[in-house]
């Protein structure tokens, strides 16, 4: 017995109700997917709400100017995410037509996607059987299959990808890249994990060695690094002056006080 139909069960009954699960639009996806990138879900959903209110489909974000865009991103941080999700729109409505590709290679030539986004936008919202391995995936796989090489390489990722391609249902793909993300979002936390609440602890390598503190292996980041920078308010009557930051600075393209 693998994984499959247990945790497919278990997501049946205990999927959260979130607005981009009511759609299989691929751009409503394509938006939700590049918005839940290192961000959590809570955080997303009023954002997500907002934007598909300002740019319902594909035709209103390539036609709005990078600055609405990014406004519309504004305190979700990671804006390069906007920018990529606005250079994919120009490229599919000035390339196809507004039309999404409907293949794995093409989400892959898609400008802005990338390897997660085009292996999730193919799962969840075309229902073909293409892995999407975000931090929540690659996570619950160490885990279930207790996988010792740090997760943060390259060799991992292509381990957990593989792995999770094999377990793909070709019936319900969309419903098990979701049931995933969800089991790692919900059970299989990075600290304290619910493992008695786990409906696959009985088929995980990590459970049954009691190694759940320490898989999955994941060399620690750098210590953040400390930037002093000069701020100057130059104020002229009623105006004040801003600038926009250079390709390459820190919150790139952004306006705000000058700096140094």
């Amino acid at each position: 017995m693998d994984v499959t139909e247990p945790l497919l069960k278990w997501y049946d009954i205990n999927k959260r109700d979130l607005p981009w699960r009511h759609t299989r639009d691929a751009y409503a996806v394509f938006v939700s997917e590049t918005m839940l990138q290192q961000t959590r879900v809570d955080t997303v959903i009023a954002y997500y709400q907002d934007f598909m209110r300002r740019f319902p489909d594909v035709f209103s974000l390539a036609r709005a100017p990078e600055i609405d865009v990014l406004n519309a991103w504004k305190g979700l941080g990671y804006y390069s995410r906007a920018r990529n999700l606005h250079r994919a729109a120009k490229m599919v409505t000035e390339q196809f037509g507004g039309r999404f590709p409907d293949t794995l290679e093409g989400w892959l030539a898609l400008l802005g996607a990338g390897d997660y986004i085009a292996g999730a936008v193919t799962s969840i919202a075309l229902g073909k059987p293409c892995a999407a391995v975000d931090g929540n995936v690659l996570r619950v796989i160490a885990r279930i299959d207790g996988i010792l090489t740090d997760i943060s390489t390259p060799a991992a990722r292509r381990e957990v990808k593989a792995r999770v391609q094999q377990l793909l249902p070709p019936g319900r793909p969309s419903e098990f890249t979701q049931a995933l993300m969800e089991l790692g979002a919900l059970v299989c936390k990075p600290k304290s994990p619910e493992c008695q609440s786990c409906p696959v602890s009985s088929l995980c390598m990590a459970y049954a060695q009691g190694a759940m503190d320490r898989i999955p292996v994941k060399t620690p980041k750098k210590p953040p690094r400390s930037v002093d920078m000069c701020i100057a308010a130059v104020v002229s009557g009623e105006e004040l002056l801003l600038e926009r930051r250079p390709k390459g600075a820190l919150l790139a393209h952004m306006w705000g006080l000058p700096a140094v």
